[in-house]
């Protein structure tokens, strides 16, 4: 059965009957949460206070501070989004996502299926998030960018330290399927990263890198070229 705090405001009539939302959460109009979701889980240091305890769901609840879900929204099943994120209006996630907290997602924005977002991130309107990518704290990604399957992200150059350096991703980028972005470096606005790449450098705008490490092949109007052709190629 589902557990709705009384705390939270619920403005959508299209909430499974399995789903979860703590603390003073809101779930605006139009949006749609599907099965063995959580909206609000509260951070693990308060987890912790929880040993032992009876009635987890109204413990859990009382001490969330919430999260809000945007207008028209698609949250798909089993998903679970911490308390302090802000989810914009026409944001769809895949199945089995993690969104952190202390996350914002800007609108129109795209979370694949088992994407993890590590908390304390930042990530712009109309960005394409594929499946299985990796985004850690202090990340910030901007406007329209693409993230292709398996993409991961780090913050931490020297495993494990205490300096952590968050990723920049600049409008318009393109990162593909299976590159590794290492911790503290910038992707330029319209910079593309070939698929399989490990970025070590920032990456200025408008240059496409590849390899490992990744080294500029081409500026990007060559790469906007060859993509024309080849869908040129595949009109039938």
């Amino acid at each position: 059965m589902a557990y709705i705090s009384p705390k939270a405001k619920v403005l959508s009539g299209s909430i499974s009957n399995e789903v979860v939302v703590l603390g003073p959460s809101i779930i605006n109009e139009g949006t749609i949460i599907e099965p063995f979701v959580v909206i609000g889980h509260p951070i693990r240091a308060k987890l912790m206070n929880m040993r032992n305890r009876t009635n987890l769901n109204e413990l859990m609840s009382e001490n969330s501070n919430g999260a809000v879900i945007g207008k028209e929204c698609i949250i798909r099943s089993n998903v679970i989004i911490y308390e302090d994120v802000e989810v914009g209006n026409n944001v769809e996630t895949g199945h089995n996502a993690l969104i952190r907290e202390r996350t914002k997602i800007g609108s129109g924005t795209r979370i694949g299926s088992g994407v993890i977002i590590d908390g304390e991130t930042v990530i712009g309107s109309n960005v394409s998030v594929q499946s299985m990518v990796y985004i850690p704290r202090g990340t910030v990604i901007e406007d329209n960018v693409f993230l292709g399957p398996n993409v991961v992200i780090t913050n931490d150059k020297y495993p494990p330290s205490k300096r952590l350096d968050g990723v920049r991703i600049r409008r318009n980028a393109v990162i593909g399927a299976n590159s590794t972005l290492i911790a503290g470096i910038e992707i330029g606005e319209n910079a593309v990263v070939a698929a399989g790449s490990v970025v070590t450098k920032d990456v200025p705008p408008g240059v496409v890198v590849a390899g490992v490490p990744a080294r500029p092949i081409y500026l990007v109007d060559e790469f906007v070229r060859k993509r024309v052709t080849y869908e040129k190629s595949e009109t039938p």
